[in-house]
């Protein structure tokens, strides 16, 4: 996702979001990074496919299955992982190189946001922000990097 704002003073922002596939370390977050592997999630979703194959094979023939129940479970099956997806952090960097006459200088913005749906407001609140003040908004997620 890339965005092109030009401030009131001349200079040209270009405003970029990008999704982090794994949850960037901050200084917080740092005795909590300790991860494990993958193994217990790939564990329990083979155990729950093979309850659901011996479920499917042990059942009576005079059973009848309504056509909407195997959609629930598909939804059901569906709805942590579509959420993981959508809850994905997002690296939003918004930058310039200055003004042709030097006066201002180049400036890089960083941050994070959380959610596909948040990170296009939250871009949409910087333009507007660069369009009217020169600069992103202090209050938010940005925040200017040497």
């Amino acid at each position: 996702m890339n965005r092109l704002v030009r401030g009131t003073d001349g200079r040209e922002w270009v405003i970029r979001g990008q999704m982090e596939w794994r949850r960037p370390a901050t200084a917080d977050d740092f005795e909590h990074d300790v991860a494990a592997s993958y193994a217990p999630g790939i564990v329990m979703a083979a155990v729950a496919a093979v309850l659901a194959i011996i479920l499917l094979v042990w059942m009576p023939d005079d059973v009848v299955v309504p056509p909407w129940v195997p959609l629930a479970v598909l939804l059901v099956a569906l709805f942590f992982p579509l959420r993981w997806v959508l809850r994905r952090p997002w690296t939003v960097v918004a930058e310039t190189e200055g003004d042709p006459s030097g006066e201002r200088p180049s400036e890089r913005w960083v941050g994070t946001v959380r959610g596909t749906f948040a990170v296009r407001g939250e871009v949409n609140r910087i333009a507007k922000s660069i369009q009217k003040h020169d600069l992103p908004d202090f209050e938010g997620p940005l925040h200017p990097v040497e």
